[in-house]
């Protein structure tokens, strides 16, 4: 990981509203442009369908995991794409990075390490991890075919646009380097585990 900018902010504790508008300050000071539409919300990718159709771009699902010795992981990808949980465990696992199987973390640990509730599960609840508590983020290729790509500002009744190369430079300054999967061509090995840079996006 790398080091965690000073004016990095915990907003695992604000009130709602508040925590959004952090995220906000936080993306100005990246110089990270974004928009944001409120909604109903959203809990489930069936759940918002008809809602995103006004929303045009890449929409999302975010999975918050642990391994077997309880390592951390967050999921960031398309809404349609197929994640192979197990090819991805053991792909992680030939490089060091993970032990045994992936399971979903419980919503104490993700209120805990992300400051967020189930539905509400986003990349930019990084910024909460102040502990260093996850382990790796790893990101769908086919995020990098959209532009912009959405995903909930810490709450679930609002969408936040942001193009792909935003995100990682986002990820980044919350002490995390990516790891690019291309999870439509399979997953076949540790090989098929990339850096932004080495992907090619």
């Amino acid at each position: 990981m790398t080091p965690r900018s000073e004016d990095q902010r915990d907003t695992a504790n604000a009130a709602p509203g508040t925590a959004r508008q952090a995220l906000f300050e936080r993306l100005d000071a990246l110089g990270l442009s974004h928009r944001t539409v409120d909604h109903e919300p959203i809990y489930t990718v069936e759940e918002g369908r008809e809602i995103k159709k006004s929303m045009p771009g890449g929409h999302t699902k975010n999975l918050f995991v642990k391994d077997k010795k309880g390592s951390l992981f967050l999921i960031i990808a398309l809404g349609e794409t197929e994640i192979d949980l197990v090819a991805l465990g053991k792909a992680l696992a030939e490089t060091g990075r993970a032990r045994g199987r992936f399971s979903f973390a419980s919503p104490d640990l993700m209120e805990t390490v992300l400051g967020v509730t189930p539905g509400s599960v986003t990349p930019f609840a990084l910024i909460n991890d102040t502990g260093s508590r996850v382990d790796g983020v790893i990101l769908d290729k086919g995020l990098f075919s959209h532009d912009p790509v959405w995903f909930h500002p810490l709450e679930n009744n609002a969408s936040t646009a942001i193009a792909p190369a935003d995100l990682v430079a986002f990820i980044r300054a919350c002490g995390q380097e990516p790891t690019i999967v291309d999870f439509a061509g399979g997953i076949a090995g540790p090989e098929c585990l990339l850096s932004p840079d080495a992907a090619s996006i």
